[in-house]
C-alpha cells in the first residue's frame, strides 16, 4: 500500500508538471489566453493542487518560464536587452531583424512589430499562469493553511511584477485576475488610476502573504523583502515619498542584507547583497546575460552604445569589471561583461533580478524630491567609491546631486531589466534621447497594443496615441 500511495504522488507529481510546464513553456498565444476557459494540454487546477508537492511543481513552472522568456528574463526577449535597445545603452549592430529589434532599435516599431507582439503574449500567457495557481490554492481541500497563504504570495506577487512592467512598457494595459474566458474574452484597458490602485493594492497583499525569511538560501523565491522593494517601486510612481521611504528603510535595515563592498563580486549569486534572483534551467549553466552580450570579435546583434561608454571616467573600476572592450579590424566594440560565466562553467552566477544597489538608489531619489540631499547623498556614494571614484559632496546643491544621481545610475545599472527607459519615463526626460535617437519621438513613451489583439478584442481600443 505504501508503494502505491508513493507511486500516485510521484505520478501526480510529475502529470503536474509536465502540464503546467508544457502551458508555460511553449508558445501559447494570446489569442488562446483570452478565448479559452482552461487550455487543452493543462489539467483542471482541482487535480493539480491536489497535494502541496503538485501546487510547488505549478509554481516552480512559472519560475521556469520567467527564466525562459519574461519581462525580466535576461535574454533577447527582457526588458534588459530591449529596453537597451530602446533607449540607449545598447546598440543593434545587425542588419537584419525588420519589423522586430532593428525597429525598435531605430525607435520605428509599428503595431505588426513582432517582439512588441511577443513581449505583449508572454506577459499574459504568464499572468493565466499565475492566477490559474492563485484559484488553484483557493480551491484546494489538501493543502494546508499556511502553504495556500504563501503560495499564493508568490503567484501574486509574480502577477503583479509582470504588470507593473507591463503598464510602464503599454501604458493601459487590460487586467484580469481570473482564468474565466467569459471575463477575459472582454478584457477592457483599465484607466491608469484605476490600475494602479489595483496593483498598489495586489503588491500590499502579497507582502503580507509572504514569509519574511527566504524558502531557499539562494534567495531564488520572493519573500516580504523582495516585495517591499517592488512596493516602493510603485510607490515612487505613484509620488508617495514617505510610504517609498519607509519601505527602502526597512529592507535596508534588515539583517538579513549588507552591501557588496566587493565590486569583482556584484554579479555573484552567493552575496547577500542579493534580493531576488532567478536561477538557470541547469546547473552550471550560463546566465543569458553572459550568453546574450558575449562576442570576441565583431559583434553580431548587441554591442553597448558609444554613448554610455564615454559616460565613464577613465578611473572608474566599472569599466574594468562591467565591461569588456573587443577590438577586431582597426575598431573596436564593447560588451556587457556583469556577468562573466559561459557554457557549462558556471558555479557562481545566477541572474540577479533585485539587488541592495537599486535600494540605495531608490531612497536617494525619494530623499532628494523630499529636500533631504544631505541624507541622500550617501546612498549614491556606496557605488561611486566601490567603483573607485571620490564621493560626492554632502554639501553640493539638490539640482547638481540630482544630475549626479542620474548618471551615476545609468553607470550602475546598465542593460539591468530596462532600468533606463523606466528612470528616463518616471523622471520625464524620455525625450532627451533624441541626442542620440534621431527617429525619437513623443509618442514612443509607450508602445503600441499588438494589431492582432485589438482585432480578436477590439474592447482593448483605441491604439495608444502616435500608431
Amino acid at each position: 500500500m505504501r508503494k502505491n500511495i508513493k507511486y500516485i504522488k510521484y505520478r501526480n507529481y510529475k502529470i503536474a508538471s509536465y502540464f503546467l510546464m508544457v502551458l508555460l513553456m511553449t508558445e501559447i498565444s494570446c489569442e488562446k489566453f483570452i478565448e479559452t476557459d482552461f487550455p487543452n494540454n493543462q489539467l483542471p487546477t482541482e487535480v493539480v493542487f491536489e497535494d502541496e508537492q503538485t501546487a510547488e511543481a505549478a509554481l516552480a513552472g512559472l519560475y521556469a518560464s520567467l527564466w525562459n522568456n519574461s519581462l525580466i528574463s535576461g535574454g533577447s526577449d527582457g526588458m534588459g536587452a530591449l529596453m537597451g535597445l530602446y533607449t540607449d545603452d545598447l546598440k543593434y549592430v545587425s542588419t537584419a531583424g525588420a519589423n522586430g529589434l532593428l525597429d525598435l532599435a531605430n525607435n520605428q516599431q509599428i503595431e505588426t512589430n513582432t517582439v512588441v507582439n511577443t513581449v505583449w503574449t508572454n506577459a499574459y500567457q504568464q499572468i493565466y499562469a499565475a492566477n490559474s495557481i492563485m484559484e488553484g490554492v483557493t480551491n484546494s481541500k489538501a493543502l494546508s493553511a499556511a502553504s495556500k497563504e504563501r503560495i499564493r504570495g508568490e503567484a501574486l506577487f509574480v502577477r503583479s511584477v509582470l504588470y507593473f512592467y507591463l503598464y510602464q512598457v503599454f501604458g493601459e494595459i487590460a487586467y484580469t485576475e481570473t482564468t474565466d474566458y467569459t471575463v477575459n474574452s472582454k478584457l477592457s484597458r483599465m484607466n491608469s488610476e484605476q490600475f494602479l490602485v489595483k496593483l498598489e493594492s495586489d503588491m500590499s497583499e502579497a507582502v503580507n502573504l509572504l514569509p519574511s525569511s527566504y524558502r531557499n538560501v539562494e534567495r531564488i523565491y520572493p519573500n516580504k523583502f523582495t516585495g517591499y522593494v517592488v512596493l516602493a517601486k510603485l510607490k515612487m510612481l505613484l509620488k508617495k515619498w514617505n510610504e517609498a521611504e519607509l519601505l527602502c528603510n526597512t529592507v535596508l535595515q534588515s539583517s538579513q542584507f549588507t552591501f557588496q563592498s566587493d565590486i569583482t563580486k556584484v554579479f555573484q549569486k552567493t552575496g547577500t547583497h542579493v534580493i531576488w534572483q532567478l536561477k538557470p534551467k541547469n546547473n552550471n549553466d550560463a546566465t543569458k546575460e553572459a550568453s546574450l552580450y558575449n562576442f570576441v570579435t565583431a559583434p553580431q546583434t548587441f554591442a553597448l552604445n558609444p554613448d554610455l561608454i564615454n559616460s565613464f571616467s577613465s578611473n572608474d573600476l566599472r569599466m574594468q569589471n562591467y565591461i569588456t572592450a573587443v577590438p577586431f579590424n582597426q575598431q573596436v566594440n564593447y560588451r556587457s561583461s556583469k556577468y562573466k560565466n559561459l557554457a557549462v562553467n558556471n558555479p557562481n552566477e545566477y541572474s540577479i533580478i533585485l539587488r541592495l544597489d537599486e535600494v540605495n538608489f531608490m531612497l536617494a531619489e525619494i530623499l532628494s524630491e523630499t529636500g533631504n540631499v544631505q541624507d541622500a547623498v550617501p546612498f549614491v556614494n556606496r557605488s561611486r567609491q566601490r567603483a573607485g571614484l571620490p564621493a560626492l559632496l554632502i554639501s553640493m546643491s539638490g539640482s547638481a546631486f540630482r544630475e549626479e544621481l542620474e548618471k551615476e545610475k545609468r553607470r550602475e545599472f546598465f542593460v539591468e531589466h530596462g532600468m533606463r527607459f523606466f528612470d528616463l519615463k518616471r523622471w520625464g526626460k524620455l525625450g532627451g534621447l533624441i541626442t542620440v535617437k534621431p527617429s525619437w519621438k513623443g509618442y514612443h513613451s509607450n508602445w503600441p497594443i499588438p494589431q492582432k489583439e485589438l482585432l480578436i478584442n477590439p474592447n482593448l481600443n483605441p491604439q495608444n496615441n502616435g500608431y
